[in-house]
């Protein structure tokens, strides 16, 4: 999925895709919602935290 398209599915703009993707943007929790809807993911897959991985 382009990023034109992941923007379009979740109904933000390309450049909100763009700036989350090269960290320029903090999302609010309403746009990362729509961005897992969209992805059809889970919320924990889309927002990784360095250092709170799950233990295997």
């Amino acid at each position: 999925m382009s990023q034109v398209e992941l923007a379009d599915y979740a109904n933000v703009s390309n450049v909100t895709v763009h700036r989350i993707e090269t960290a320029q943007f903090a999302a609010t929790i309403d746009v990362l919602l729509s961005l897992t809807k969209a992805l059809q993911i889970p919320l924990h897959e889309l927002v990784k935290v360095p250092g709170m991985e799950e233990a295997d």
